[in-house]
């Protein structure tokens, strides 16, 4: 689970024009399951995103990740809480490294490369023995139907495929958390269908999932277990 309490994410503070992204967020996000933050662009559903990915930190309030596996620090035990606030920032790259898995909007893969190489980046801190990440990224691919294309470049693919690479690296380093922002903003409602039926997917297979989106096939989708909808960096709706 997922626990914040009273986040606050103020950029320029203390400056003549601050502006609050993140206003007072107080929720709980649970284990194996859908959820989803919807709201208008401005609302603070990609900045709430990022403080929880442990990509930025709040100016104010706590954030705390319970059930982390064993090992994601050597002082930690598994499962006990971790609150990520105030942590050293070595300390965040390998809770970002090991517990989560971004979707990003624009997918970010690597140009100039193969897809296989676009999915097996995120291993190369880890230091993993090169053999068995390519094994484990192969299976990923075939899985997502992509096995005709592992050693094409990215430039190739179309959206569908692109998005679906996008996935396989997210989900290279076996991460518990997925999140995606944005993830069908590019993907036509066939495409956006196919994407939110992998997610369910991922959730039965016990994965939490955290998505921001305006897109009535995601946030409406039977699949979704939660929707939370923001407005002015402000929780306004859901359980």
């Amino acid at each position: 689970m997922i626990q914040l309490d009273q986040v606050v994410k103020t950029y320029q503070a203390g400056l003549a024009t601050p502006f609050t992204a993140v206003d007072g967020v107080s929720l709980s996000v649970p284990d194996a399951r859908l959820t989803v933050l919807k709201g208008p662009s401005g609302s603070g559903k990609t900045t709430l995103l990022t403080l929880i990915g442990c990509m930025a930190r709040p100016t104010s309030g706590r954030i705390h990740l319970h059930g982390l596996p064993a090992g994601t620090l050597s002082q930690l035990a598994e499962g006990e809480a971790l609150e990520i606030t105030s942590l050293p920032e070595r300390f965040l790259t390998t809770i970002r490294r090991r517990t989560f898995g971004f979707i990003f909007q624009q997918f970010n893969l690597i140009r100039g490369i193969s897809v296989l190489e676009n999915v097996t980046l995120p291993t190369y801190p880890t230091g993993e023995d090169h053999r068995s990440v390519e094994a484990r990224a192969v299976a990923r691919l075939e899985s997502l139907g992509l096995a005709r294309h592992i050693h094409a470049s990215v430039d190739r693919l179309s959206g569908g495929e692109a998005q679906r690479v996008a996935i396989a690296r997210a989900l290279i380093n076996d991460p518990a958390v997925i999140i995606a922002d944005e993830p069908t903003a590019h993907l036509d409602s066939r495409l956006s269908e196919d994407f939110m039926r992998l997610m369910g997917e991922f959730r039965a297979a016990g994965k939490t999932l955290l998505i921001t989106s305006h897109d009535p096939i995601v946030y409406d989708s039977p699949l979704a277990d939660r929707v939370i909808e923001m407005r002015d960096g402000r929780v306004v709706a859901g359980p």
